[in-house]
């Protein structure tokens, strides 16, 4: 297993390194699939007014798919010890989720979409409003598997590509619990 671990405001020990390998190693083995890689983020925040200032952020990447998990504590070891647990957790939701779409196949035919097609749906916005930019590969899939990512990511949204219909939409969590599902409005046009 490829655990790559670093700090952030702290350097990373020996003895720091051998006990995430310990620890996010027994975890990954829950999902034992190549390729699988991990980075661990081991950081230390200088606000003295926060009492678990000690952060591990670990990310693995599994396939196409990432699974992310950020814990902080008062402790190094605290929150290694709860990232472990989380993404433990993490990947036995995602291995049944894998289990389950193998064991019910599903015949996908996605529309090609094209970056006209992606250019039209995105309105210009003026430079000055815009403060980050990210690009994201658009694969097909189902609302379900959107959701799943949205949950293995721990965003509060997600934007996919809809097998069933080649566009775009964005799945998002509810501040009153549960999901939403934004898709866009297509206007017929009689000719």
């Amino acid at each position: 297993m490829d655990i790559k671990v670093s700090g952030r405001k702290l350097s990373v020990t020996d003895d720091m390194r051998a006990y995430v390998d310990e620890k996010i190693g027994s975890a990954l083995k829950v999902f034992d699939i190549q390729p699988m890689t991990c980075d661990v983020v081991l950081r230390v925040d200088k606000n003295p007014s926060n009492p678990e200032r000690r952060a591990c952020e670990v990310t693995v990447f599994v396939r196409d798919n990432v699974v992310r998990v950020a814990t902080s504590g008062t402790t190094l070891e605290a929150a290694i010890d709860e990232a472990a647990d989380k993404l433990a957790r993490q990947l036995r939701k995602f291995k049944t989720r894998v289990v389950d779409k193998r064991q019910r196949p599903s015949v996908r035919t996605p529309k090609e979409v094209t970056s006209v097609d992606l250019d039209a749906l995105i309105e210009d916005a003026e430079d000055d409003d815009l403060v980050r930019e990210k690009l994201v590969e658009l694969t097909p899939m189902t609302a379900e598997e959107a959701l799943v990512q949205t949950d293995l990511l721990g965003h509060d949204f997600y934007v996919f590509e809809s097998a069933e219909t080649g566009l775009v939409n964005v799945i998002y969590r509810r501040k009153n619990g549960g999901y939403g599902i934004i898709k866009p409005k297509i206007e017929e046009i009689d000719g």
